[in-house]
């Protein structure tokens, strides 16, 4: 019996990572369905050249593969290996996560250079008492 988290968010990459960077690699949404957590979303721009409209592909941020159907059992290492493959940009951003089982909840966010799987604290307000 699989269980499945429920991924929100996105981590954005800036600038933009060019398609001749990316057009190999097993984050792009085709590719990534098949072996990672996480994925490239592309975005096309038309730019305007003396040639004609020239179209333009980036991976402009990071999401879940998945979406509700996960299991998000490699999301940090899939974050922290595209992280690692391109030093020249910065990831801003998380991927928030809901499993089915109340109270399992954690996120995955960029600390500097590193995705870092973060838990919540619970925490009771100042002055009442734990039953």
């Amino acid at each position: 019996m699989s269980y499945f988290v429920s991924i929100t968010g996105e981590i954005e990459i800036v600038p933009p990572i060019p398609w001749g960077q990316i057009r190999d690699s097993v984050f792009l949404p085709d590719k990534a369905r098949h072996h990672k957590d996480a994925k490239f979303r592309i975005e096309e721009q038309e730019v305007e050249t003396d040639e004609g409209v020239l179209n333009m592909r980036s991976a402009t941020a990071l999401l879940s593969t998945w979406g509700d159907e996960a299991q998000g059992r490699h999301l940090v290492k899939d974050v922290q290996e595209v992280i690692d493959a391109y030093p020249g940009h910065e990831f801003i951003g998380r991927l928030d996560c809901s499993g089915e089982r109340p109270g399992d909840l954690w996120r995955v966010e960029i600390h500097g250079r590193r995705a870092v799987r973060v838990e919540p604290r619970i925490v009771w307000p100042d002055g009442s008492e734990g039953v």
